[in-house]
């Protein structure tokens, strides 16, 4: 079997549990301050509760497949939907939160895009936050959920909001820790430049950190990631940076584009057995 098959096999063996999971639900709820209401799709493992919750942001394209002409449930992208069941299949209530379409931006943005020329209204280090907390909120009112149990999970723009909102001083928290804020955190390819900036060098977690993404990037800058992870490191945060060698960005998407690179697809089945591991490790 060639390299490649072996890569891809590795893939759908991480991958194939989680098709057993059930469809989403459309649930709603306020970002956290009340300015916004959100909608997000649950997913629930299929064995009783009380469970562990995943908070998952999606990136600067949004939740929603670019081929789809409505945004619901039935419109989630083929990556959004694979973690979700990967989660829920392992256990965790998995919550796809939309950041965009309620503010009037369904269809997310173009690439090169994290420039500043974004609406602020959708900034991924002072407001997406406050969406991450909202859910927070909203999963341990809604019971069933172990409250000091629930992860964030982010990608690319998502991700750079995971890693704000897992800063000490993350909009939206007071004095967090991972009992009364996110137990973990899960951030894959983000842009580190503006979460960075925002900051200004002082970047520290209350939560440990699991930072994932390729070299091959076209989107963002990895070096500038693994400046990052090592300025919290220095400031006493318990971070882990992991770079892919010829991965590129987004690379665990499940299209033919993504995964007619070896590096890419290797990348995706080994975020995968990290992501789990990660999350094992503080899950009761």
């Amino acid at each position: 079997m060639s390299a490649r098959l072996v890569m891809a096999a590795m893939l759908l063996a991480w991958a194939a549990p989680a098709l057993q999971a059930q469809v989403a639900e459309t649930v709603h709820f306020p970002s956290k301050g009340g300015a916004s209401r959100l909608v997000a799709y649950l997913y629930l493992p299929a064995t009783p509760g009380p469970h562990p919750a995943v908070v998952m942001m999606h990136g600067r394209a949004g939740l929603y497949s670019a081929s789809s002409a409505t945004h619901d449930a039935q419109a989630l992208s083929s990556r959004h939907v694979l973690w979700a069941r990967f989660w829920a299949d392992r256990g965790y209530a998995a919550l796809l939160v939309d950041s965009f379409g309620p503010r009037g931006y369904p269809r997310g943005f173009a690439a090169g895009t994290n420039d500043g020329s974004r609406p602020p209204e959708v900034n991924e280090v002072t407001i997406r936050p406050l969406d991450a907390y909202g859910a927070l909120d909203y999963l341990r009112k809604r019971g069933g959920v172990v409250a000091d149990q629930v992860f964030l999970h982010g990608w690319s723009n998502g991700g750079s909001a995971a890693l704000s909102a897992a800063s000490a001083r993350a909009p939206g928290i007071v004095a967090p820790t991972p009992a009364t804020g996110f137990r973990a955190v899960l951030s894959m390819y983000p842009a580190c430049t503006q979460v960075a900036r925002h900051y200004a060098g002082d970047y520290a977690t209350y939560t440990p950190l699991l930072l994932l993404i390729g070299s091959d990037d076209e989107e963002v800058r990895p070096e500038n990631c693994r400046i990052l992870a090592d300025d919290a490191k220095d400031n006493g945060s318990d971070v882990e940076f992991v770079l892919y060698e010829g991965a590129e960005h987004s690379y665990d998407t499940p299209s033919p584009g993504r995964r007619r690179l070896p590096a890419n697809v290797a990348a995706a089945a080994d975020s995968m057995r990290r992501a789990q591991a990660f999350f094992e490790q503080y899950r009761n």
